[in-house]
């Protein structure tokens, strides 16, 4: 069995399977199921691992990745031979991505979709894992066009459905290139991706992202793809993060949040044998933290949709937990200096009426930044059990006080000056 390396515990080690991270609970185990989906029936399977592995806390990343907390050293090569025989992980191995494509978790059956996504990020990530030199937390993002758009999500590349069969492709510094048609469009993409790959290899002490390549290496790869530039797609409207979805052959889907991404794995086996019982045929994970019912008739939606409500997950849009991302925090990290998980709940009641209008917050028990990489409109970073308070930025913009919860919690009010800032000069929708 494979036992994880010194190098694969450090600090900052984006974990996997095979190379878990060290933390304050334990190891965390992060795995990518097989096309990002399972039956109910493998998900409950997970959720017993996780129980007789770990603490029986499993989260959903950003990404819509899969996280076992609190694993314990001698159990991991048990769950990784399980995980492994029973096909429940997707693992790439080696140092390039873990998981290359981020897609609608309804891709390939959205009602409104122009492309069919499913296809095209899988065949994206087939080719994308076999080029050699990419750094592990490449990304790139494929959109279908339907009803679940993925505008918010950062990517090195993005794959945007414009019409029907036909995508533009969006760089890192804001030029697009199409239209391609979207059977051509993985290969194209490839393509640039590979030319990075070249460009990282030639200079790996300079060239880090794709981000980092300059205007001449950004116009040879263009030019090696022969594809011209194109315009901007439309800006689309912030979408629904949870709620029913129409998909095709007039079914449709439900998406239930975790709050904050966190379940036990009590809460989640009682969501499988309820999915099962209602006729659900797959379960997605959804990169707003949450899981994917697909497969539902109508009448069973409406039954799932109250299960989920009583069992304690997100189920309306205009909850304010779902515009707050939060890091696990103390004492589960190694690296937090606050309570993240605690001081969310709080946050989320105290800030309900601006996080409802829009406004996106982010709570990151240190400077690292692992729930969220963008900036948030509101900002809260952990140091030594307050909060530096940084307004329409990043965990490493200037903040503009450091205080604690409760002096939060009192200048989020109207009338204060927090509140103030927000509303006067919020970031324009949503970062998630």
């Amino acid at each position: 069995m494979i036992a994880p390396t010194q190098q694969a515990l450090r600090r900052g080690w984006c974990p996997s399977t095979l190379r878990p991270m060290e933390t304050g609970d334990g190891w965390l185990v992060r795995l990518h199921p097989p096309g990002g989906r399972m039956q109910p029936a493998q998900l409950r399977r997970l959720t017993d691992l996780a129980e007789e592995t770990g603490n029986g806390l499993i989260e959903i990343s950003g990404r819509g990745n899969l996280q076992i907390r609190g694993v314990r050293q001698e159990a991991h090569p048990t769950l990784v031979e399980a995980l492994l025989a029973e096909r429940l992980v997707d693992e790439a191995g080696g140092p390039g991505p873990q998981r290359l494509v981020l897609a609608s978790p309804l891709a390939g059956q959205d009602a409104g979709d122009l492309i069919d996504a499913a296809i095209l990020a899988a065949s994206l990530e087939r080719q994308g894992r076999a080029i050699s030199g990419l750094p592990p937390k490449t990304s790139v993002i494929v959109d279908g066009g339907g009803e679940l758009a993925l505008d918010g999500f950062a990517g090195d590349l993005r794959v945007v459905a414009i019409d029907q069969g036909s995508v533009v492709i969006g760089l890192p510094q804001g030029g697009w290139l199409g239209p391609v048609a979207s059977d051509d469009a993985g290969a194209v993409t490839a393509g640039l991706l590979s030319g990075f790959a070249a460009y990282r290899r030639a200079a790996p002490d300079r060239i880090h992202r794709l981000r980092d390549l300059d205007d001449d290496q950004i116009s040879a790869l263009t030019q090696a793809c022969s594809i011209s530039r194109a315009a901007a797609p439309a800006a689309r409207s912030a979408p629904r993060r949870v709620g029913l979805f129409a998909l095709r052959a007039s079914r449709c889907a439900l998406i239930a949040g975790l709050p904050f991404g966190r379940s036990d794995t009590r809460t989640l086996s009682r969501l499988c044998e309820a999915a099962s019982a209602h006729g659900v045929s797959e379960i997605r994970f959804s990169p707003w933290r949450g899981l994917a019912f697909l497969g539902l008739e109508h009448n069973a939606a409406a039954s799932l949709t109250a299960r989920c409500e009583a069992l304690g997950l997100i189920i309306r849009d205009a909850d304010p937990r779902l515009s707050v991302q939060a890091c696990s925090g103390k004492p589960a990290c190694l690296r937090g200096e606050t309570q993240t998980m605690g001081d969310a709940a709080v946050l989320a009641a105290a800030a309900a009426s601006l996080l409802a209008a829009g406004l996106s917050l982010h709570l990151s028990a240190c400077v690292k930044s692992c729930a969220h990489a963008g900036p948030a409109d509101l900002t809260l970073v952990g140091h030594d059990g307050r909060y530096d308070v940084v307004v329409g930025g990043t965990t490493r913009d200037k903040p503009m006080a450091r205080l604690d919860l409760s002096q939060i919690v009192q200048r989020l009010q109207p009338g204060q000056d927090i509140h103030t800032r927000l509303t006067a000069g919020r970031l324009s929708g949503p970062q998630v």
